[in-house]
């Protein structure tokens, strides 16, 4: 029965999209590292608790093929700010979160970022 789950899980794996623009954030990669930590052993990995597993399973399903999306449709496909979801995509992106980040911080940190060969963080060790 756990290579049933497993093949399972891999199909899944396989279905999930893997988004580039989130780097190191993305859930399809998450996921890929999380299968590949409990079924360890492939196909002869022990289960402790299946009934968890299968719940498990239902539920990674119900978020990939957008279940409660399509059950509960919204009138509008954009938040009470009227920001769309393409726009939130693109916000949240990893390079320009880095580029938020970066323009938060302040002019002495930046001048000696670029003036230091070690980073800030180093000077405090």
């Amino acid at each position: 029965m756990a290579a049933t789950r497993y093949r399972r899980f891999l199909k899944l794996c396989e279905e999930w999209p893997v988004e580039e623009t989130k780097r190191q954030r993305d859930l399809g990669v998450f996921l890929r590292q999380r299968v590949a930590q409990a079924f360890r052993e492939g196909e002869n990995t022990q289960i402790a608790d299946p009934e968890t597993c299968d719940r498990m399973y239902e539920s990674l399903v119900r978020i990939h093929t957008n279940y409660y999306k399509n059950k509960y449709p919204r009138l509008k496909d954009t938040s009470f700010t009227g920001v769309t979801v393409e726009d939130c995509k693109m916000i949240l992106a990893t390079d320009v979160l880095k580029q938020m980040e970066d323009m938060k911080k302040g002019t002495w940190k930046k001048l000696r970022e670029k003036f230091y060969a070690k980073k800030p963080e180093e000077d405090s060790k």
